[in-house]
């Protein structure tokens, strides 16, 4: 079928939507940003008109920054965040400690907190672990089954086996297999996005959604609120509804001032009849598959999982989802029968990662795969910025003589976050980590594989926003049937990279390296 004809025949089930001007967003930077002018204005106030007083203002301020920095170096916060938090105290003292205070009181987030604290404890069980498979990954790697147990302890995370695996290099290839896998819907379709936007892609996805529901499949779709403000009309979720189809935003942004809005829902997820899902990096847009060329060509990646793994999804988008509702329902969901078909070799752990607990579970289960590595980590990420324990970890794993190497962008979508990537090169380097830059483009994947034996894919970028603040998800895999064509997709995208040298380091431009030193700074509220 021709592009624009199929592009036109999806669009005509919803008027393209429009936002007109866009709403200011209280964002931590742009509240820093406000605090900063706010206080220069002050101090000028203050020095005008109270200036027999500067002894005693200095001396007190003083004094609260000395209480400040105490507080900070005992407080358990990421050391990273630490070196932010006093850089921001001891140049905006009072206004930086209220935004400290404020970031830290949990105001807005509270009841989100509270709720999944909830959702987690009534689902808990929901999805109970087969002990023989349980019992054989003991057998198999007892490394990998003790990483078994932390993902259940934090979240009811199962491992299953007899799931098959399928592993998608590019963004073009997830759409023409989602497309299909759409079709054979019967019971019900649940999609969780960080993006969706109007175009070709989501254009055909909307078209074959809404004859499912004529069809008298259930469609769910669900997306963030930062998608809802830059790309979809406010009322999208009613006009879905017009089609059948029951459609959420996660947390949509209003001019309202909120520690809930720093947590995005950047999850990717497509779950059908409970049998097949899908997660990776593809957003719903036609970037993603390179049917609209944004920063040169996009690269990204993609799993299908079919079997009983699947189910962990289903969980996961029903726990999200159920968030604002008071009766939920799972059982429906999670105990449909599982068709035959889809064996595979190995194990599969789907997971999350929630911003709102202790548990930085994407981060350790990224450094527990370079920890046990004995041969080669090979990561590909759109973003480098790193803590203090990602960086030691990669570092180290290098030291030990494992063969660590990541892919990164060659064409930035951003320039500050690939600024703020390169400050980390040299002493990545010097530690023998490889670094090499997609040169077509822009890689947008998120993965890790090791030893053609483990592997990540999911939606997890190396950066604080991943690791510290968004929800996420991802699925594990140990001895899985796609782990070999995961690391064949790594060497193939090697071919097509530039590789970082420290001659290369000192070419760059040196407005990109001062905004990089710079803005490191404030690297953990970014």
């Amino acid at each position: 079928m021709n592009v624009e004809n199929t592009e036109r025949e999806g669009l005509h089930l919803l008027k393209k939507g429009r936002n007109g001007i866009l709403r200011m967003v209280f964002s931590r930077m742009g509240v820093i940003l406000l605090l900063l002018l706010f206080q220069v204005l002050l101090l000028l106030g203050l020095f005008q008109w109270f200036g027999e007083f500067l002894p005693h203002v200095l001396g007190g301020t003083a004094l609260f920054i000395a209480g400040m920095v105490l507080y900070l170096l005992n407080s358990d916060i990421d050391p990273t965040a630490k070196i932010t938090w006093l850089i921001l105290i001891m140049l905006i003292p009072v206004f930086g400690a209220l935004l400290f205070w404020y970031t830290q009181s949990e105001i807005g987030h509270r009841a989100v907190k509270k709720r999944l604290e909830e959702i987690l404890s009534e689902t808990r069980g929901k999805l109970p672990q087969d002990p023989k498979t349980y019992e054989a990954l003991c057998q198999s790697s007892p490394d990998d089954a003790a990483l078994a147990r932390y993902l259940s302890r934090s979240g009811n995370f199962p491992v299953f086996s007899d799931t098959k695996v399928t592993f998608f290099p590019l963004g073009e290839d997830k759409f023409a297999e989602m497309l299909k896998q759409l079709q054979e819907a019967r019971q019900y379709i649940f999609l969780e996005y960080f993006i969706v936007d109007e175009g070709m892609m989501w254009g055909r996805i909307l078209e074959i959604l809404a004859q499912k529901v004529q069809e008298g499949v259930e469609v769910r779709v669900m997306y963030d609120g930062t998608c809802e403000f830059a790309l979809l009309p406010r009322n999208y979720p009613s006009r879905l509804k017009k089609l059948g189809i029951q459609c959420k935003t996660f947390s949509p942004v209003t001019p309202f001032l909120s520690t809930h809005y720093n947590y995005r829902d950047h999850r990717k997820i497509l779950v059908i009849d409970g049998h097949t899902a899908f997660t990776g990096g593809v957003n719903l847009a036609d970037e993603y598959i390179n049917h609209v060329e944004k920063f040169g060509h996009w690269k990204d990646t993609a799993i299908m999982l079919q079997g009983k793994a699947a189910q962990s999804f289903a969980l996961m988008f029903l726990q999200m989802w159920n968030i604002t509702e008071r009766h939920p329902e799972y059982d429906r969901y999670l105990n449909l029968p599982v068709p035959g078909g889809f064996s595979g070799g190995g194990y599969v752990i789907p997971f999350g990662d929630c911003p709102l607990d202790a548990d930085k579970v994407g981060e350790r289960v990224y450094m527990n795969i370079l920890n046990h590595a004995t041969r080669y980590v090979h990561i590909m990420t759109p973003y480098l910025i790193l803590d203090g324990e990602m960086e030691t970890a990669l570092k180290f794993a290098a030291e030990k003589g494992v063969d660590v190497r990541l892919i990164l962008p060659g064409i930035p979508d951003k320039s500050v976050p690939y600024a703020l990537a390169k400050t980390h090169y040299r002493s990545l380097l010097a530690s023998g980590v490889k670094i090499y830059e997609y040169t077509p483009g822009f890689v947008h994947a998120k993965l890790f594989v090791s030893d053609d034996c483990r592997a990540v894919v999911g939606t997890i970028n190396l950066d604080y926003r991943s690791l510290y603040h968004h929800f996420e998800c991802a699925a594990y895999l140990y001895q899985a049937n796609g782990t070999q064509d995961i690391e064949a997709d790594f060497q193939k995208t090697l071919q097509q990279c530039r590789e970082v040298t420290e001659k290369t380091i000192w070419k760059d431009k040196p407005s990109r390296r001062l905004l990089g030193a710079v803005m490191k700074a404030l690297a953990p509220l970014m």
